[in-house]
């Protein structure tokens, strides 16, 4: 009970909460994708460059989630085959608005990052893929946040699924984990979870 009690304090019921339905919501996503995967008949034409844009959203976890509620933002995506149109490099680029929570009456400043990443996107079957990619997350408002450092390392594992269009057209869903170092001398690394939907198409 004790134990209870201080997880309770350490982090929000809200929180808490919300990080369980996050996590539901990622189970029927992931079950989505593997009947979608495993159900296909054959591999949809990927081949040669491509372009992806679209919107992002995301929660924010640990004690970066104390502090902020959500993010929104957007991201273009290029990749090139490398492998047999399974496995590509990419470049992705992007704007995310964290958005301040109220904390005992104060409203506290949004965060705004311009995360620039690169990695790697295989398809392990048919539309279904994993992508891991490494960056760095550059601050734009540095001095209302009170940040002492201008960039953070970034990290993002993602799994997700390309949804046929027609042609050579796709909507490209993946969920990920973002995990971005200290803005701060002697704070803590600042973590969240992030759902981006974009328009696939290839060149």
């Amino acid at each position: 009970m004790k134990a209870q009690e201080q997880m309770n304090n350490f982090y929000p019921l809200n929180l808490l909460n919300i990080m369980k339905t996050i996590s539901k919501i990622t189970s029927i996503i992931v079950t989505i994708l593997a009947i979608f995967t495993y159900t296909a008949n054959a591999q949809e034409d990927r081949g040669g460059f491509r372009l992806s844009v679209g919107p992002e959203v995301g929660l924010p976890i640990g004690n970066f989630g104390d502090f902020y509620d959500w993010n929104l933002g957007g991201s273009i995506q290029g990749e090139l085959p490398i492998l047999n149109n399974d496995l590509y490099v990419t470049l992705n680029a992007g704007f995310n608005n964290f958005f301040a929570k109220d904390i005992k009456g104060v409203s506290g400043e949004d965060l705004q990052l311009i995360p620039v990443k690169a990695g790697l996107k295989y398809f392990v079957v048919n539309n279904f893929y994993v992508q891991g990619e490494a960056g760095a997350s550059f601050v734009t408002n540095k001095d209302d946040v009170g940040a002492t450092k201008s960039a953070a390392f970034i990290y993002a594992p993602q799994i997700g699924y390309l949804f046929p269009l027609g042609g050579k057209n796709y909507l490209d869903a993946g969920v990920r984990f973002e995990g971005n170092s200290k803005f701060v001398d002697g704070g803590s690394s600042n973590n969240f979870f992030g759902l981006r939907i974009a328009y696939s198409f290839g060149l």
